[in-house]
């Protein structure tokens, strides 16, 4: 039986493809792009004059209570952080860097910052708090030349300020402890604010640069992507576009995802600040037990919109099956769900659906789509007719796509307001992510789902970049291989990297899901990783995943002969891994060359080989 989905109005989009006489085509859609403000804090102006008590902001504190801040409240204290910028001579030339995580402080600081027009950059928590020589944070600070950093508590940071915190740079904590040189926010926050404010606002502009945010560096040394006004909110208003109904009710999210990615940081709070929304700051992660905080927060509060990584529904999924309560509120006001960063296997998806058919009687859309740090981040919107993991649909209004033939595929470069003029100081790399016509070249390949109706859209085809050649001259497609062995494992597979450069045949390293498998050989949780891979029922399961991919596979490209169990984590200091969890297969081969080898050797009994 076919179920409806929710009623809820989703934007329209009229493909319009021209083919050129070089080979390349032109994707846009014929419906035009909206007006939209010239600055983002106009949005907070506008909500705080029109909803002036409306929450904008929550976050439970120590004892569990929710500390609200309204749109009025957020504005005073924008304006009075910003006069505290201002005097401490932060500038274009200095900007904010806040190295810690969400939190309202972080919040109202970074507003701050964008207010009077200084830049801002958040920065992953993880490079100071993971990493053990700073490498990526350094890098990070002397390209960007802070005139004050920010953290939550000081003493965790410690080290990591210690390492790479220059002699003129100032630095502020919500916890300052004992530490000294490290001011107290509430002293910030506590500045008389004079003309000088509405000075600095007044000069803010649609090409004032509003944040620098951070690549996660899956190809090497984090790159500064410059985010200006025009582009978060010519974005927003894209996004509106392909979801009307966000003007139509003040959104409402529950949201973990970090801020200093381009998901969390101007996809989500944009969309609650350009719509008038509220946002409730989930300190909950899809890791166990941590998720659990997540849970308690759906449980009081139901989003009209919801947004995670695959990992978080495919733990979101386990407990709503669970309990029929929390199935109820969350499904009570939900209108749309949106996923990003991987693929989301079709196992969830169904399970979603069936769930909110069980509760509804009805489905709630999910919807996709392609983007970028460079691009604010959406380019691309799948239908709620098309979406599925894979399809990365139309251009959002306003962005025309670029799909340039390259070793037998589309290579996809995109153009509009919503694209950075460049990373932050680096010339040279700026120049070559560019082609001779302006647009931005992303490194990814696309195809049409059906050639010959593109009104239908794309999917995604891979990274440019990442694929390869077998011995044999044929090429290997990296990105949809990988997703292929992640559903076919799921959900004993975390992640997967393609080996075979130069080789007769694919293979894989596999990096586990260790509890999954762990619960699969019924041994306890004392058993090292070493014993977990070993097992007999495990190896049978890897052995069953290859005849699996054997079963659908169309010839030696998307063929995997062997796999190799990992029992060492991806680390994030030899950049096998970026601070949100995408894995570097160039690092990972080259790091790892002794396990690739092993893949290639006949003799290896580690080794599990497609019968």
């Amino acid at each position: 039986m076919s179920y409806p989905f929710r009623d809820v109005q989703v934007g329209t989009a009229t493909a319009e493809l021209t083919a050129r006489a070089d080979g390349t085509q032109l994707l846009r859609v014929a419906e035009p792009l909206g007006d939209y403000p010239d600055t983002l804090l106009a949005c907070l102006t506008r909500w705080a004059n029109e909803a002036p008590e409306r929450t904008f902001v929550a976050r439970r504190d120590g004892h569990g209570e929710w500390q609200r801040l309204s749109y009025a409240e957020t504005l005073t204290q924008v304006r009075r952080l910003a006069q505290g910028l201002l005097d401490r001579g932060l500038s274009s030339e200095r900007p904010l860097a806040i190295l810690s995580g969400n939190s309202i402080e972080h919040l109202l600081l970074s507003l701050a910052a964008m207010y009077v027009g200084i830049p801002f950059a958040p920065v992953s928590p993880a490079y100071s708090l993971v990493s053990k020589d700073y490498g990526k944070l350094r890098h990070i600070v002397e390209l960007l030349t802070p005139g004050m950093l920010m953290v939550d508590k000081a003493e965790d940071y410690a080290s990591a300020l210690a390492a790479v915190r220059p002699d003129d740079c100032a630095c502020l904590a919500l916890s300052p402890g004992d530490m000294s040189g490290v001011a107290p926010f509430a002293e910030l926050l506590d500045t008389p604010v004079s003309d000088a404010v509405d000075a600095a606002h007044a000069a803010v502009g649609p090409d004032t640069i509003a944040k620098i945010l951070f690549t996660s560096g899956s190809t090497g040394m984090p790159k500064g992507v410059i985010n200006t006004q025009r582009m978060l909110c010519s974005n927003q208003e894209m996004l509106a576009s392909q979801m009307p109904f966000l003007r139509d009710e003040p959104p409402v999210l529950v949201d973990w995802l970090p801020w200093n990615h381009t998901f969390g940081g101007n996809h989500n709070i944009g969309i609650v600040l350009y719509n008038g929304g509220s946002l409730y700051i989930d300190d909950g992660r899809p890791v166990p037990g941590e998720f659990e905080t997540t849970i308690a927060n759906l449980r009081e509060i139901a989003p009209t919109v919801y947004f995670n990584v695959p990992k978080g529904f495919e733990i979101l999924v386990d407990y709503l099956k669970r309990d029929d309560s929390l199935r109820e509120i969350f499904f009570s006001r939900l209108n749309l769900m949106f996923f990003a960063a991987a693929g989301l296997s079709q196992h969830i998806w169904d399970e979603l659906d069936r769930l909110a058919i069980q509760t509804l009687g009805c489905k709630v859309g999910m919807l996709t789509g392609l983007g970028a740090t460079e691009t604010a981040p959406s380019a691309m919107f799948a239908s709620l007719e098309e979406s599925q993991s894979g399809v990365v649909g139309l251009p959002a209004r306003g962005v025309t796509v670029k799909l340039v033939p390259n070793a037998g595929k589309l290579e996809c470069r995109v153009k509009g307001p919503s694209v950075m003029p460049g990373y932050w100081r680096q010339p040279e790399v700026t120049a070559k992510s560019f082609d001779e016509e302006g647009f931005y070249c992303l490194g990814d390949a696309v195809k049409f789902i059906d050639p010959a109706e593109p009104q239908r859209g794309m999917r995604f085809d891979g990274r440019i970049t990442e694929d390869f050649k077998l011995d044999t001259g044929t090429w290997v497609s990296v990105g949809p291989l990988r997703a292929r062995i992640i559903e076919a494992g799921a959900p004993h597979v975390k992640d997967a990297v393609i080996a075979g450069i130069d080789k007769p045949f694919v293979s894989a390293l596999i990096f586990p899901d260790l509890e999954k498998c762990r619960e699969l050989a019924g041994l306890a949780d004392s058993a090292d990783a070493a014993a977990v891979l070993a097992s007999g029922e495990v190896r049978e399961r890897f052995e069953q995943m290859l005849r699996d991919l054997d079963a659908s596979s169309t010839g030696s490209s998307t063929r995997v002969r062997r796999v190799l169990l990992l029992d060492k984590s991806p680390r994030l200091d030899a950049n096998e891994i970026t601070d949100k969890g995408s894995i570097n297969q160039r690092a990972v081969l080259d790091n790892r060359a002794a396990a690739v080898d092993e893949l290639y050797r006949d003799d290896s009994p580690s080794v599990i080989r497609l019968s």
